[in-house]
Formats: C-alpha cells, sequence, structure tokens
C-alpha cells in the first residue's frame, strides 16, 4: 500500500510540538494495534503499560477473543461448535495445524499421541529426587523442563519436522508426567498409559487405578474431562502463554519454554483460579452463611471476594462457562451428591444469575468456578486442578510456541521499564557503614587496593 494511503496515528509531544506518525496494524477480527516499534527511536522515550492492558505483543492466527460480546474462536471457529462436534485431540491437530483434520490426518495424529504417552523409564528416577510432598505442580515445571535432556535428537527449532515431533511428545507425555506427579505424592507406583483408551480414559485410569484395584472409567467423568481440556486448550496471550513466547524469544529449546509456561500458570490469579473457589466453597460451609458472604462481597471496605465469578478478558458472560455450566450440572445430577458443597455452588450460581448487584457489574459464574466443582466431583484432589489446566493447555503452548518461532518477525523479547531510583550514588567506605576492621575475614572477596593494570 502507497505511503500516502496508509493508516496512521499521529503522536504529539505537546512539550515540544514534535509530532511523529506511527502505521496502524490492522487485523481480521477484533481492535486494531499501532506499531509503535519506532517511538524510541524517534521520540526518545516510551510507552507505559503495566500489566500489557493495551499492548499487543504480537500477532497470532491462532486465538480470537472478543470479551464484550463473549466470543471465544480457535482458528476461526466458535468454541461452542467445536465443543458440540469435536474432542480434545482433533482441536490439538486444529490449533497446530491451522484446519480440522481428514480422517486420515486425524488417524494418524491420533496414533501419534497415543502410542507415544509412555516417557523413558529414566524419569521415574528423576521424579524419585523430590521429596515425597513435593506439590504435583513443582514435579510438572521440573520433569518437563528435564524432557530436552532425554529427548535432545529433535530440538533443531528451526527445523519444522522437530518442531513437530516435540509438539506430539508433549501433547503426549503431559497426561503420563501429571498423573506420575499425583502418584508419587501418594506413594503408589506409577501407572503406565494404556494405547486402548483415548486420552481423557487413559488420564483418569493413571490417576486412579492402582497394580491391586482395577479401575472402570465413568464414560461421562471422560466425556466431562474431555470438554474441559478442549475449553481450556488456548486462550489467546495470557500469563503462561505469554511466558512461553517470551521464554521461547531467546530460542530456548520448546520443553524448557513450556515449563516456564507451567511456572507461569502455578500462580493462583491465573491457573489456580478453580481451586480458590472450591477453597471458598469450603470455607462457606453451609448455605446458610451464604448471605452472610455475598453482603461482604458487595462490601468495599472487605478485602473478601467471591472467586469464580467475573473474568478480565470477558465482560459478558464466560462463552465456555455455559458449556461447563450444563455438564456440571449433568454430573451433580448423575452422582446425585449429598456433598454440601455442591449445595452451595448452586445457590450461589442462582444468585449471581438473579441479584442485581452481580448482573449489573456482569459477575456472571466463569469457566473457573464450574470446573473446580466438576473436578471435585470426579474425584481430583485440589493440589491437582492446576495441573489439569496446563495438561490442556499444552497445545496451546506448544502451537503459540510454533507460531512464534515461525514469525519473520521475531526478536528476543525485551521489555522497557520507566525507571524511578536513585538518579546516582556514590560508594560509602565499609568504615563509615560502622563495619568492623577485620571485615576481610567475613568478605575475603573484597578487595584491599584499587584495579589497576600491570
Amino acid at each position: 500500500m502507497p505511503d500516502s494511503h496508509r493508516k496512521t496515528v499521529t503522536i504529539i509531544n505537546n512539550e515540544t510540538g514534535q509530532r511523529e506518525e506511527f502505521p496502524i496494524i490492522g487485523g481480521t477480527r477484533g481492535p486494531a494495534g499501532v506499531d509503535i516499534r519506532q517511538l524510541y527511536q524517534k521520540m526518545g522515550m516510551f510507552t507505559y503499560d503495566p500489566g500489557f492492558k493495551s499492548t499487543a505483543s504480537c500477532s497470532s492466527e491462532i486465538t480470537f477473543i472478543d470479551g464484550e460480546k463473549g466470543v471465544l474462536q480457535y482458528r476461526g471457529y466458535p468454541v461452542e461448535q467445536l465443543a458440540e462436534h469435536t474432542c480434545y485431540l482433533e482441536v490439538c491437530y486444529l490449533l497446530l495445524n491451522g484446519e480440522l483434520p481428514t480422517e486420515t490426518e486425524f488417524g494418524h495424529f491420533h496414533n501419534m499421541i497415543t502410542t507415544h504417552s509412555m516417557v523413558n523409564e529414566g524419569l521415574k528416577d528423576f521424579i524419585r529426587g523430590f521429596r515425597y510432598d513435593a506439590h504435583p505442580m513443582a514435579i510438572l515445571v521440573g520433569v518437563v523442563g528435564a524432557l530436552s535432556s532425554f529427548y535432545h535428537d529433535s530440538l533443531d527449532i528451526h527445523d519444522l519436522r522437530h518442531q513437530e515431533i516435540s509438539a506430539h511428545r508433549l501433547i503426549a507425555k503431559m497426561p503420563t508426567i501429571a498423573a506420575a506427579a499425583y502418584k508419587y505424592s501418594l506413594g503408589q507406583p506409577i501407572v503406565y498409559p494404556s494405547n486402548d483408551l483415548c486420552y481423557s480414559e487413559n488420564f483418569l485410569t493413571m490417576m486412579f487405578s492402582s497394580p491391586t484395584q482395577r479401575y472402570e472409567v465413568n464414560p461421562l467423568h471422560a466425556r466431562v474431562l474431555d470438554l474441559l481440556f478442549l475449553l481450556h486448550a488456548d486462550h489467546e496471550q495470557n500469563a503462561s502463554t505469554s511466558t512461553v513466547r517470551l521464554a521461547g524469544s531467546s530460542l530456548a529449546n520448546p520443553f524448557a519454554a513450556v515449563s516456564a509456561g507451567i511456572g507461569a500458570l502455578w500462580g493462583p490469579a491465573h491457573g489456580g483460579a478453580n481451586e480458590a473457589v472450591v477453597r471458598m466453597l469450603e470455607e462457606i460451609g453451609d448455605v446458610k452463611r451464604i448471605p452472610e458472604f455475598v453482603a461482604r462481597a458487595k462490601d468495599r471496605n472487605d478485602p473478601f471476594r467471591l472467586n469464580g465469578f467475573g473474568h478480565r478478558v470477558y465482560k459478558n458472560y464466560d462463552p465456555r462457562a455455559r458449556l461447563v455450566r450444563d455438564a456440571a450440572h449433568d454430573l451433580l445430577e448423575q452422582s446425585k451428591t449429598s456433598d454440601p458443597i455442591f449445595e452451595i455452588a448452586l445457590r450461589l450460581e442462582e444468585i449471581a444469575l438473579e441479584d442485581d448487584y452481580f448482573v449489573s457489574k456482569k459477575l456472571y459464574p466463569n469457566v473457573d468456578f464450574y470446573s473446580g466443582i466438576i473436578y471435585r466431583e470426579i474425584g481430583i484432589p485440589l493440589n491437582m486442578f492446576t495441573v489439569l489446566f496446563a495438561v490442556a493447555r499444552t497445545v496451546g503452548w506448544i502451537a503459540q510456541w510454533r507460531e512464534m518461532i515461525q514469525d519473520p518477525e521475531r526478536v528476543i523479547g525485551r521489555p522497557r521499564q520507566v525507571y524511578k531510583g536513585p538518579e546516582h550514588k556514590d560508594y560509602t567506605p565499609t568504615e563509615e557503614r560502622g563495619f568492623h576492621a577485620n571485615c576481610q575475614r567475613v568478605c575475603p572477596g573484597r578487595p584491599t587496593a584499587k584495579w589497576s593494570r600491570s
């Protein structure tokens, strides 16, 4: 496009009068971006955007979110359609390759994932190196990072075939590693994967079976778990995905980059949200106490907040929550459980959908609210909630990593800062800071004279 026809934004420095134009980068959907890569060079200043609330760090073709309208799409496909017609592994293929597979393509992909779910036996010794009570997420971070030492035969990150092999290995082995971390925390033997089970059935079997007791997979549990995996497969440039991209921009191998993403996901403000929901329900403890906690949630001076309501991105109903809500109700109806936690959750759901306070602020139940309930019903322990999130999100991380590596505009991520520290300080001698005369023995590396060249 000729320069005269390019859309631009003019930035004016009101202090100096300097005016500079910057090009607008449009996407197929959603807000456009202002290309400010030359801002520092032209105007000698940076943008300041803590939390990157208004900053696009990349362009991507993978996932689109419209938080105002409650839209989530993978490669252009509405997540509602995918949840109704496909399975998690088919969505994995879509995210990795850009289009839904043919029958032949899916058969090959399914076979690759199924037959590569085993992990090297040496990883068992690695896992045993952790304390017996280590959090499964700690084990996941370490083991995934260590995969590069076991599968260094395909770590040329610029080789497309190596990228594909690493992607398949991560998707295939993550459930095995996750279940192994759980079994280790119980002091139970690690269960091998089975090639005659589907992805979610395999994970549940590795989680709950033992050499002394056969585990029969509940079909509804497997279907609901597959749905949760599908809905958590990717979610645009969230904290963990951005971490994977940033780590990968240094040309780190995909296992190291995904391990960094797992670390970011571990935070309670990100992947631990559904765990916080269950802890909140346990704190409420009784349906009779719900009014008390709802009142506290409405009180601006009370630090208590109802977890699982509202979303930073979605200012409308979370599209994933609509789907998971039905699944949660189906599970509870099938189990006919007497667990008071579920009664509390259902009552809170009613309040959030009817109370003017919640409706006006669009604090609808989100996907974390329902997924926490589902995991509890299936029997997943609290310390595994975020681990399951990592299993599901692995394909999104690796798809985003591959897109970043193949981007011709890729450069190493290096955010800038607005420095607010001291302007200048001169060194204060030790004797003026109360050091004892013989401090050289405490700090033998301290120089006794100025450095000089001979």
